[in-house]
């Protein structure tokens, strides 16, 4: 187990249990590549920008994470994020399984897994849970994350 990476991920996720954008983008190379179902994959400056944007808008935010297993090249957490989703009002838990990949020391590559259904049947109420499972929803929910992080970037 790498003491170094363990840490690097317990820094993360307590600078996210605190909204501190900066501090989550610092963990990451110059050359990051993030995915999650939500924003499908997302390069360099847009990772951070990402944690920003979100962070700005968390309402009623909470978040704990447990199981951080690292290694020298990679590792593993698992987190639970409780919000406000913004464009609804309804409260969203969702359950995520992260995987990283470290280089000098900093995070590289960071994949969160989660079930999209799930989320939008909290996020999005009825129509979330008729439509959810479906690749229509999963594109107009990923069409709509990149327009708000494009936004935010646009206002930065």
């Amino acid at each position: 187990m790498s003491e170094t990476n363990s840490a690097l991920i317990t820094q993360f996720y307590r600078a996210f249990q605190q909204l501190d954008a900066e501090t989550m983008a610092a963990c990451y190379t110059d050359d990051a590549v993030f995915s999650d179902p939500a924003f499908g994959t997302l390069h360099g400056r847009d990772v951070g920008d990402m944690w920003r944007m979100l962070a700005s808008r968390a309402r009623d935010f909470s978040l704990r994470f447990d199981n951080v297993h690292c290694d020298a090249s990679q590792g593993q957490a698992h987190w639970v994020a409780t919000y406000l989703f913004s464009q609804t009002g309804r409260t969203v838990v969702n359950d995520i399984q992260a995987r990283f990949e470290f280089r000098d020391g900093r995070i590289c590559r960071h994949h969160d897994q989660f079930d999209l259904w799930r989320w939008s049947r909290q996020a999005l109420g009825l129509k979330g849970m008729l439509l959810g499972w479906s690749p229509l929803v999963r594109n107009a929910v990923q069409a709509q994350a990149l327009k708000g992080l494009k936004a935010f970037q646009s206002r930065s």
